[in-house]
């Protein structure tokens, strides 16, 4: 082999840069595949001790990587809206997934079977705990068609003939030839203890520990502050942002003590780069990722979010005081208040908007745009039906640059 045939070994800026592509891929999906996406793969199994003791040692997630797909086992730090399934309605949906799964687990590879054997024995199974789910009825077979379509999305389930809409449809009369695949096993997280054994929602949260249980004061103490971390980066990594006042006293001070080190942290595994302002620790990418959904989306709703930023902004300016603000920067807007300057908006911008959201009323399309803002942490609801708008959303502003509205420009 002569020099210009040798492969030129990579730099350390490019294995650096691969390295937070791959470890951006297990975040952002539920696993990776061999066969869908060999190179990254490939990476992840050759630097698999370094992203295995980063993710272990930062957020306490599990690294699992077999000869067939790697999967990182990711726990958020606290609960979001946004972390439920895309398309599930109801818990329901999420009942008739994790039976589906039950099913699939006693199912070896390649195994085929039909969905009337499949939803017979879940219902079957069910009966016995109680809970009696009747397929004769269109709703719950509308859930159990959302359950299967997402198990299918996932890849642990194949449709070999037939269409699920058919049964969910005609009902018996209709049947689909579904193929089991292995992968099944490795959906749901698995969890310290026995589920049983968990008597709140809560307690899914816990933070696993090594095998030694803390008996003296400076085990308690290192087992504090290691959950303590997991937790914030956890948050960090899967929330789009947590202002200071999320944190309890311990987080806050750890956050702002530790910022540097954490910045530094984020930076060399993810790419995120990292900011500090008064309400909070902001990370971003410098550049767009296909990996992951980040805001401004290419959603209409982000837009509209985007001129309101900018409308409040300038309303502000004007009267500083036209709204109350909290200790934490957070303005309190009344429900009445908040579809006035969206109604203000749609005076002077609604030619720019979508079809949807134009032929929406006021009261609708409050609806649709405070749901975006609340996904991205940018506005909240108290107890009272007050609209909170936090700090987050004054660093964004926006307007329609008529050279560019043709093409979707904002």
């Amino acid at each position: 082999m002569n020099a210009s045939t040798r492969r030129k070994a990579p730099t350390r800026a490019e294995v650096k840069s691969d390295l937070q592509a791959v470890a951006m891929a297990l975040l952002s999906r539920p696993w990776l595949t061999k066969q869908d996406d060999p190179d990254a793969f490939l990476l992840i199994k050759d630097h698999y001790e370094y992203l295995r003791d980063w993710f272990h040692e930062h957020a306490g997630y599990s690294l699992l990587v077999t000869r067939s797909f790697a999967k990182l086992d990711k726990i958020p730090g606290v609960f979001r809206s946004w972390m439920g399934i895309d398309g599930f309605h109801q818990p329901r949906d999420y009942a008739l997934f994790t039976y589906g799964l039950w099913y699939l687990e006693a199912k070896s590879d390649g195994e085929q079977f039909l969905l009337t054997e499949m939803v017979e024995a879940i219902r079957n199974h069910l009966l016995g705990f109680g809970f009696d789910v009747d397929w004769a009825l269109y709703d719950h077979r509308l859930s159990m068609v959302r359950a299967l379509k997402k198990l299918r999305s996932l890849g642990v389930l194949t449709s070999i003939e037939g269409e699920e809409t058919g049964w969910a449809r005609d009902g018996a009369t209709a049947n689909v030839l579904y193929e089991a695949s292995p992968l099944a096993r490795y959906v749901l997280r698995r969890f310290p203890r026995e589920l049983m054994a968990y008597g709140e929602i809560d307690e899914l949260y816990e933070v696993e520990q090594t095998a030694v249980v803390p008996t003296s004061g400076d085990m308690m103490h290192n087992a504090d502050v290691r959950s303590r971390r997991h937790k914030v980066f956890r948050r960090l990594l899967m929330e789009p942002v947590v202002y200071d006042f999320e944190w309890t006293d311990e987080e806050r001070r750890y956050v702002q003590t530790q910022r540097s080190w954490i910045t530094s942290q984020m930076e060399e595994m993810v790419g995120l780069e990292g900011r500090r302002f008064r309400e909070g620790l902001y990370f971003y990418w410098p550049e767009l990722m296909a990996e992951v959904d980040l805001f401004p989306t290419q959603s209409a709703a982000s837009d509209v979010t985007m001129q309101f930023a900018a409308k409040l902004r300038d309303m502000l300016k004007e009267a500083p005081d036209s709204y109350p603000r909290d200790e934490n920067g957070c303005l309190h807007l009344t429900r009445g208040e908040f579809e006035g300057i969206l109604f203000s908006l749609r005076e002077s911008s609604e030619r720019y908007w979508t079809k949807e959201h134009r032929e929406k009323s006021t009261t609708l399309l409050a609806n649709d745009i405070l749901e975006h803002m609340v996904e991205w942490n940018l506005a909240a609801l108290d107890d009272t039906g007050t609209v909170v708008l936090l700090p987050g959303l004054s660093r964004y502003c926006g307007s329609y640059d008529d050279a560019s509205v043709g093409n979707g420009g904002v």
